[in-house]
């Protein structure tokens, strides 16, 4: 919604049915024009028109064949490709964790370095940069929720939420608070 204006049209894709639901209700507070499609990218590229710029917001992380995906973004951006991740996979924060409770090492990656690995490697070329990020994390904002969420992410019983929140308070999860912003050119044609 920041991109509103200049925008005057967005169109949103995801798998989520009520990730879309919630990009209808904010494109509708701004009235803003707004189309959605429903599914995974880029399986549903072909539903897609193309448009003057194609934002990705921390979506790469949990996308299986990258280079594809990438190239279906570039294929239907006329001017510019952005996309945003954290850094670090945010998975990656729960590492310790998993070391703690289970005795698993877990990967510390993959990094946005990784990523611009990829897109280099793909002669995209595409402009760098870190940023902060900009709001607090939703464990920032209510702590309440950090114990249940941990105990999902290490599919640990609700009878060790004391232990689980002991150990937070003593080793709390370093989420990723830098931003990998990437810019790059789009392939699709400009309207005649």
């Amino acid at each position: 919604m920041p991109l509103v204006p200049p925008a005057n049209e967005l169109i949103g894709v995801d798998s989520s049915g009520s990730m879309l639901d919630e990009y209808i209700d904010a494109a509708s507070r701004i009235g803003v024009a707004r189309r959605t499609i429903h599914g995974t990218w880029p399986e549903v590229a072909v539903h897609a028109p193309v448009a003057d710029v194609v934002v990705c917001h921390h979506v790469a992380f949990n996308v299986t064949d990258i280079v594809p995906f990438m190239w279906a973004l570039t294929d239907h951006a006329r001017l510019a490709v952005v996309v945003e991740i954290p850094t670090a996979h945010p998975m990656s924060a729960w590492a310790p964790a998993w070391q703690h409770f289970w005795g698993v090492v877990r990967p510390d990656g993959p990094t946005s370095d990784d990523l611009l690995a990829v897109l280099r490697e793909m002669g995209l070329d595409p402009e760098f940069s870190i940023s902060t990020r900009g709001r607090p994390s939703a464990y920032e904002a209510d702590p309440a929720n950090l114990v249940p969420v941990a105990r999902r992410r290490l599919c640990l019983p609700p009878e060790r939420d004391g232990e689980i929140a002991e150990w937070l308070a003593r080793h709390p999860p370093p989420f990723p608070d830098k931003m990998a912003n990437f810019r790059w050119p789009g392939s699709a044609e400009m309207p005649h």
